[in-house]
């Protein structure tokens, strides 16, 4: 089986510390499993009202590197497997890896869309780009707020420089 990119350790606690992210833009969506620090970089990409999943990413990259080749290569594998409608392939991915070493896919039919709304060790959160909403269906790791600060992810390690970000009022939190 492929081996994809991953943007976490796989020692205990960092595995431990991995979630699901699922991004809904006005194509679909997207889901991919990330370390749970990337949820500050993500919200505060949010903070900027992208349009689009490569939007969200490109405003990612300056807080969390890696993040947007990781999900776009991982797109450009589930496009070049499941082509013309037949998902047998990422169907047999999600039913055989661990959770936490699900790829990145786009929400396709029932069975995906189920998979995208499914927790991986610390949890599962929306990215709704259309309705400017974040849904946290379970986030065990640290509960995103609408303002916040964190520190850079060099794509290796978290650094020293610190970041701050603030969602605008239309934007919802949920819970």
């Amino acid at each position: 089986m492929l081996r994809y990119p991953r943007l976490f350790r796989q020692d205990g606690e960092s595995v431990v510390n991995v979630i699901r992210c699922t991004v809904v833009d006005e194509r679909g969506a997207v889901s991919f499993i990330v370390h749970a620090d990337a949820l500050s970089a993500l919200t505060a990409a949010c903070s900027t009202d992208p349009p689009s999943l490569e939007g969200l990413l490109e405003g990612v990259e300056p807080y969390y590197h890696n993040l947007r080749e990781h999900v776009l290569n991982g797109l450009a594998i589930f496009e070049e497997r499941n082509a013309r409608g037949n998902y047998q392939a990422i169907h047999r991915a999600l039913r055989l890896c661990a959770p936490h070493d699900h790829p990145v896919f786009r929400v396709v039919d029932d069975f995906t869309r189920e998979v995208s709304l499914r927790p991986v060790k610390a949890g599962v959160v929306i990215f709704n780009l259309r309705a400017r909403r974040i849904i946290q269906i379970v986030n065990t790791y640290q509960e995103i707020r609408r303002t916040g600060r964190a520190c850079v992810f060099d794509g290796s390690s978290l650094t020293d420089t610190v970041y701050n970000y603030r969602l605008p009022k239309d934007w919802a939190l949920v819970p």
